[in-house]
């Protein structure tokens, strides 16, 4: 086989592990959004405009800060607590419709299932974490930035300020959420789609 012939093979190969590997991810995406438990979250407003990226609403929730006092394992100052890592949220349905954090840990999941108005959230607690200042830990969950279409941002900005805003997001087992819709009240503004 010729130089010429083994370059192109190679390329070809290299081609198809690419496109390959970018189709798992998006596969992987679509798979949590199709299959994932669905929650609605209540969202809290903060700035969203980046000139450079274009719009998108910046997401933070009341889940994203969790009172020491419902961390299962989380130790005193001194006692291994740290200050960065990965932790675990239970979520549990209010009669509001809306999903709030009931219980949470870092090393070891507490004995039984989550309920049937239950499901367990994969966070990060981001470094420089002030938690024993304020008593609570602030948690990171991966679906903190909402694009939206071109000039839609500044609207939503705003009124996000005056009357609820929720997002519905789908969990799946594994615990790394999605979100699949921004809501305003119980209208649906803008939906992801599956591809």
């Amino acid at each position: 086989m010729s130089n010429g012939r083994k370059l192109v093979l190679s390329a070809l190969l290299l081609a198809l592990v690419q496109v390959g590997f970018l189709g798992w991810m998006i596969a992987g995406r679509a798979t949590v959004l199709r299959d994932g438990r669905e929650v609605l979250l209540k969202v809290e407003p903060v700035d969203p405009r980046d000139l450079l990226r274009g719009d998108y609403v910046i997401l933070s929730y009341e889940i994203s800060r969790i009172p020491l006092t419902i961390v299962s394992d989380i130790g005193e100052p001194g006692e291994g607590f740290d200050a960065a890592g990965k932790i675990t949220v239970r979520l549990g349905k209010d009669e509001d419709g809306y999903w709030r954090a009931r219980s949470a840990w870092i090393r070891n999941a507490p004995a039984g299932a989550a309920g049937p108005d239950e499901v367990d959230i994969a966070g990060q607690i981001p470094p420089l974490n002030l938690a024993y200042i304020d008593r609570e830990v602030r948690v990171t969950y991966g679906i903190e930035r909402f694009y939206l279409p071109e000039g839609e941002g500044r609207a939503i900005e705003r009124d996000m300020r005056v009357r609820p805003f929720g997002v519905r997001v789908a969990v799946p087992a594994s615990g790394g959420a999605q979100v699949k819709a921004l809501m305003d009240g119980d209208q649906t503004l803008f939906q992801e789609p599956l591809y």
